[in-house]
Formats: structure tokens, C-alpha cells, sequence
């Protein structure tokens, strides 16, 4: 997808996005950041089927991969409600 420009997304691309979020862990996933959230062992996310600890990534990147695994799904279903309504 060209990063310039945004031309929507096709009715195939938002079923890979599905498929996507099938395939993943389980919510909610939870972004406990050291210093911020608990003060001492790492950063991680929290799933229901263990932590996931990144490196390199910043606080603002951790906290968007954690939530985009809960806001993921509510903007899929709300871009298939807008189509179903403008038919």
C-alpha cells in the first residue's frame, strides 16, 4: 500500500486483516512499561498466553502494538457496519 496516498481499503485487505486478528493471541493485551506501570524487571506486553518483551521499541510503540490488539477488531467491525449501511 502506497504509504502517500490512501485509497480505502479493499473487501479482500480487510479479510487479511481478520485473518490476522484470528490467528493472534487473545485480548486484551496489556502494555506494562517499567518506570511508568511497575517499577523493576522489563517492559512487556501482557496476553492471556504470556508476556511479550520488545526490544528497540519505544513506550509510544509498545502501548499502540498492545492496543491495537483490542482497537483492531472494534475499527474492522465499524468499516463492515459504514459498508452494510451505504449499500
Amino acid at each position: 500500500m502506497d504509504t502517500n496516498t490512501f485509497d480505502g481499503m479493499t473487501d479482500e485487505e480487510l479479510d487479511q486483516l481478520e485473518a490476522r486478528l484470528r490467528a493472534a493471541t487473545p485480548g486484551p493485551w496489556v502494555s506494562y512499561v517499567e518506570g511508568r506501570d511497575h517499577d523493576s524487571g522489563s517492559s512487556f506486553i501482557q496476553t492471556a498466553a504470556g508476556d511479550i518483551e520488545l526490544s528497540g521499541a519505544t513506550v509510544a510503540d509498545q502501548d499502540f502494538i498492545a492496543h491495537a490488539r483490542q482497537d483492531l477488531p472494534k475499527l474492522l467491525m465499524e468499516v463492515r457496519r459504514s459498508r452494510a449501511a451505504a449499500v
